[in-house]
């Protein structure tokens, strides 16, 4: 597996989540000396800074943080000040199930105080009482209970750990696990924001999310760039995957033209979950509303682009084959229609699908959404009818003849899409001066853009 690349851009501002020393765990002492744990900042004042920003989750729904605090907190308040067993819960969820992100593991890695402060802080909104850092990595929980050690928090926080699958991040299957139960989803409603763990109201947060209200309780001053900067693992370039943090705003074609494909001949969206969107998209802006309103998804801001000569036959191939995999095999029209969607895009890579394959893929991808109980089924079923949409000529070109490209890459299940984590050395300590990296890390070759106004769209229902 290729390593993961960290890439700082030019000019970096103040405010960024990727921070000045990316590849060396940040200590207490350092998070500190840059604001951190700070108290200028009260709970109520940061809602609102956090309501005024816009700040989404970062988790792949990108619902409004400031509305799911508040849902949290006002479940919570329906409860007395001594009944314990119903006062909210908050989570840190770290579990990075999307085969092409690394963004959640490295943060835990490298910068667990800047979570954990977070987590205090959406802790004091919501009046929680306990707190957990749920993950799969054993590097991130490590990092994170020597985090806990050196600056204990004003709530106690438990660290659990799940195996890592695709669906063990799923809200739903966080709760499940936290509660002593297999991590997989559970039916809805009710919600962890109504009932999660213990049957208290919960807030399951992305640690992503979880560092940017800490950075707004830093400098809120800085709410909009804070709300407006997201992390995004880049791959399919000829450099190998890279993490990195941009504004919204940035159109796709310049994040692929910084990755080494300028002329990339399309993508594969949010991880898995945002479908593959042809070149015309990429001209696009990286932003959740303008992506959203086009048919695809920013999700967990994993991004793979495909370089001219790639087949987006053998992209969708590999992942609709890792989902049929990893789906949790609970519901039964998940289990036939997965593998129904796998089998079927393998077969058009190996040139020996059917005269039919197209109109059951698009009967698949209409017909099987929503069915399920998490959006694995969703995931595989935009996927179908996302190659449909973008690469109609591919599909009819692949029922006439064998495609080369095909033929020579061999199945691999979704391990052609899987990044690694980047490489994170441990914070030094008072006896240890911090080593000098062995090369730093290479800039944006241009400044980032300003983020376009591209307006949001409103979102009905709770969280």
């Amino acid at each position: 597996m290729t390593t993961t690349t960290i890439r700082l851009p030019a000019a970096q501002p103040p405010g960024t989540v990727l921070g000045t020393a990316p590849d060396t765990g940040e200590s207490a002492d350092a998070y500190r000396a840059t604001g951190g744990y700070g108290t200028a900042t009260g709970s109520g004042e940061l809602l609102a800074h956090l309501a005024a920003s816009g700040l989404r989750g970062r988790g792949g729904a990108g619902f409004p943080a400031a509305v799911k605090l508040r849902s949290v907190r006002d479940n919570g308040d329906r409860g007395g000040p001594d009944d314990l067993g119903g006062r909210p819960v908050v989570v840190a969820n770290g579990e990075e199930g999307e085969p092409g992100s690394a963004k959640d593991r490295w943060l835990l890695r490298a910068r667990p105080h800047l979570v954990l402060d977070g987590l205090a802080r959406a802790a004091a909104i919501t009046g929680a009482v306990r707190g957990f850092v749920y993950l799969s990595d054993p590097a991130a929980g490590a990092s994170v209970r020597r985090a806990l050690a050196e600056h204990p928090p004003p709530l106690p926080v438990e660290v659990v750990e799940t195996d890592h699958t695709y669906v063990a991040g799923e809200e739903t299957a966080v709760v499940r696990r936290i509660d002593g139960g297999p991590a997989l989803p559970a039916a809805k409603p009710p919600r962890p924001f109504e009932q999660g763990v213990g049957g208290a109201p919960t807030l399951v947060a992305n640690v992503e999310t979880l560092a940017r209200i800490a950075l707004t309780a830093a400098r809120p001053d800085l709410r909009l760039d804070i709300a407006r900067g997201t992390l995004v693992t880049l791959s399919g370039g000829p450099a190998g995957p890279v993490l990195t943090e941009v504004p919204y705003g940035i159109p796709l074609r310049a994040l692929a033209s910084r990755h080494g494909v300028p002329d990339a001949a399309g993508a594969l969206m949010g991880g898995l979950f945002g479908g593959l969107v042809d070149a015309r998209a990429l001209d696009l802006p990286l932003e959740p509303g303008a992506l959203t309103a086009a048919g695809t998804a920013l999700g967990c801001g994993a991004i793979r682009f495909l370089a001219p000569g790639a087949c987006p036959v053998t992209c969708a191939a590999d992942a609709a084959a890792h989902l049929a995999a990893e789906s949790a095999r609970q519901c039964g029209v998940c289990v036939s229609g997965t593998s129904a969607i796998g089998d079927t895009l393998s077969a058009l890579a190996a040139g020996t699908a059917g005269p039919d394959t197209a109109d059951r893929l698009d009967r698949w991808s209409r017909g099987l959404r929503g069915r399920g109980a998490c959006g694995l089924l969703d995931a595989a079923a935009g996927l179908a009818g996302s190659l449909l949409r973008a690469f109609p000529g591919h599909v009819r070109s692949h029922l006439a003849a064998p495609c080369p490209v095909c033929a020579a890459a061999a199945p691999a299940e979704g391990r052609r899409l899987t990044v690694s984590v980047p490489e994170v050395a441990d914070p030094p300590t008072a006896a240890s001066p911090a080593p000098l990296p062995a090369r730093p890390p290479a800039p944006l070759p241009v400044p980032l853009p300003s983020p376009l106004p591209v307006p949001l769209p409103a979102l009905k229902g709770t969280p």
